[in-house]
């Protein structure tokens, strides 16, 4: 991403505080280097996440899905549909076995068979990325991320926000002081959703609902949390060193033991905490991370992002090109990368915003890494570290408690 040329933009407020909303310039589908013949990747897990990859994967010029994986009949025929010419198979040896040139392979089964896949994935010798969280016990993330350094090959973890334009762009200016003394963060996810699928017999019914076993599963703070958490580890280049936690039923009152609703506390250095909450009963406002500090704020939605500068904040020379939007008694003045470009085409607007879902970003920065023996967004190490702090919290939600964070748990070794 070419980064924001600082002279072409100034502050403008017009009230207490004014808004900026974070956009990348308009961002071309990827394309992978290649000299010969697209690269053969595979999806592994063909439920919800994995039908996403291969709808992402489809607007990545030079790569094709040479191979399927699911256990479940009725899901690798979902995803086989959505490839025309894939391969299907039952299981990862299976197509390990039989589809030697397959490069690449991206692991989105249940969170608590990431290890087991990605493992034999790496013992091929095949380049992986693996969803968070990376694994649902601490000994299992460490077996990974050790066997992932020792492999050689790019492994990726998929953390969205380190790929996500948007994000890098509001770190860069985080990072620069923008915000200044940080006092405050706060994040969320809000979705409503029972999180259980119906099934044509019991086994299968359990098979689909693993989530909601608290045997297999992390809940909420496992598959929502970690993601939140690793923008935090990367924006503050920190880790918490205590976590306290709380979740109960609140919506879905079905026989589930796993929370609907979790609210958690997250202390990291210098006594900075971190406020976070999801709910599967509402839906309001979505996802978002927030980050507080003495000069501003940065809140972050995935797709979209704002800096809100305070009333007694330097001014730092931007200016100019502005799309000015309301936030309710704020002004807000929407910042776009290229915008004198844009300005001169009458596209400002469509500067706004991401273009693609941030997993896509996550896939072709993985697929880059893979095809030009580049760096991952987001390593094994750094999503082990995720895990581990999920882990923890999962562990003070259980017992609605405070328990302290081992810096040791974030070494890689």
């Amino acid at each position: 991403m070419t980064p924001v040329d600082r002279r072409n933009l100034l502050v403008h407020g017009a009230s207490t505080a004014a808004a900026f909303a974070l956009a990348p310039e308009i961002l071309r589908a990827a394309s992978l280097e290649r000299t010969n013949a697209p690269i053969d990747v595979a999806v592994i897990g063909c439920g919800r996440q994995g039908r996403a990859i291969l709808g992402e994967l489809a607007k990545i010029e030079g790569v094709r899905v040479a191979g399927v994986v699911d256990v479940l009949d009725s899901r690798l025929k979902s995803g086989q549909r959505r490839v025309q010419g894939a391969e299907g198979f039952a299981s990862a040896k299976e197509l390990l076995d039989k589809l030697k040139n397959v490069s690449a392979v991206f692991v989105a089964t249940p969170s608590h068979t990431h290890k087991d896949v990605a493992l034999e994935c790496l013992d091929a010798g095949k380049a992986v990325y693996c969803e968070a969280p990376l694994a649902t016990t601490l000994d299992d993330a460490r077996v990974l991320a050790r066997a992932a350094r020792k492999s050689g090959k790019p492994f990726a973890t998929g953390m969205y926000g380190r790929s996500n334009p948007i994000y890098g762009l509001a770190r860069s200016f985080f990072r620069s002081g923008s915000i200044r003394d940080v006092a405050t963060l706060r994040a969320q996810y809000h979705k409503k959703n029972s999180w259980r699928t119906p099934g044509s017999n019991p086994d299968e019914e359990a098979a689909l609902n693993w989530a909601l076993d608290p045997k297999l599963s992390l809940g909420l703070v496992g598959e929502f949390g970690a993601q939140q958490f690793d923008v935090f580890h990367w924006f503050l280049g920190a880790y918490p060193t205590a976590v306290r936690g709380f979740g109960s039923v609140q919506l879905h009152k079905d026989g589930r033991v796993v929370p609907d609703t979790v609210v958690c506390e997250l202390t990291f250095p210098d006594d900075r905490r971190l406020l976070w909450e999801a709910t599967l009963a509402n839906s309001f406002e979505s996802q978002y991370e927030l980050f507080c500090g003495s000069m501003g704020a940065i809140k972050l939605a995935w797709t979209a992002g704002w800096l809100f500068k305070e009333a007694d904040a330097p001014t730092q020379g931007w200016e100019v090109y502005a799309n000015r939007q309301q936030f309710h008694d704020e002004q807000g003045i929407t910042l776009i990368a290229d915008a004198t470009k844009l300005a001169a085409q009458n596209k400002l607007k469509e500067g706004i915003g991401l273009p693609n879902p941030p997993l896509y970003y996550a896939l072709a920065d993985f697929l880059k890494a893979v095809t030009e023996n580049g760096t991952v967004a987001c390593s094994a190490d750094e999503g082990m570290r995720a895990a581990a702090v999920a882990i923890l919290a999962n562990q003070a939600i259980q017992l609605g408690a405070s328990v302290a964070i081992d810096p040791a748990v974030f070494k890689s070794e």
